[in-house]
């Protein structure tokens, strides 16, 4: 996986993140307690990244 840059936007008591890896420009997001750290937060985006970058591969 290449580079993979984050964004953060603040939902009442949730933060919407989102993860786009760079090469592929595959982006996802995930909806998470505002109480995680911020490596917790981008442990669950990465998680999702990963399902979604396999899958694809998986797919052709």
């Amino acid at each position: 996986m290449a580079e993979v840059l984050f964004e953060y936007t603040r939902l009442g008591s949730s933060v919407k993140v989102t993860a786009i890896e760079t090469e592929t420009k595959i982006e996802v997001s995930v909806i998470v307690p505002a109480s995680l750290s911020q490596e917790q937060m981008q442990f669950q985006a990465l998680k999702k990244l990963k399902y979604v970058l396999e899958k694809k591969a998986s797919e052709g």
